[in-house]
């Protein structure tokens, strides 16, 4: 529960509390992978670790930053010809990169275009995907500033 009424806050809280148990934890700072950083002017929130961890988990926490969610030369198609990937790790990392659009709307689109691949996949949707991550490496620190 946030707001900017502590009283309305209170009154809120001792009214849900009548018909639910409710424990007060302390301020927010980290749920289900995204970090809450209170500021002067609202709240910022983020998915640094989370990025961090998948770009682990690929193995590329060492890949140079791109400037682009995409490759700006060719274009993605069905059945390309280049040679089919893994599927079980395609489809897990597209489903990270969906969680993330709650933090980073500005991979929304390329993260849509490489979804449209999931049933048929190509080594070119793959290094598509690769390219996102080493763009999300390079903004890593950016966020949402929830006024």
């Amino acid at each position: 529960m946030t707001g900017s009424d502590p009283p309305s806050i209170a009154r809120f809280i001792a009214t849900i509390s009548t018909k639910f148990s409710v424990k007060y934890l302390g301020s927010l700072h980290y749920f289900l992978s995204v970090e809450v950083l209170p500021i002067s002017s609202g709240l910022f929130v983020s998915q640094h670790k989370y990025i961090c961890d998948l770009l682990v988990r690929i193995r590329m926490d060492g890949a140079k930053e791109v400037g682009t969610p995409l490759p700006t030369t060719g274009s993605l198609i069905h059945n390309d010809g280049s040679p089919p990937t893994n599927a079980t790790e395609y489809r897990s990392v597209i489903g990270a990169l969906q969680y993330l659009n709650l933090t980073r709307p500005n991979i929304f689109f390329a993260v849509n275009k490489l979804s449209q691949f999931m049933h048929c996949f190509s080594e070119s949707h793959w290094i598509a995907t690769k390219h996102l991550l080493r763009y999300l490496k390079g903004i890593i620190f950016h966020g949402l500033h929830l006024r």
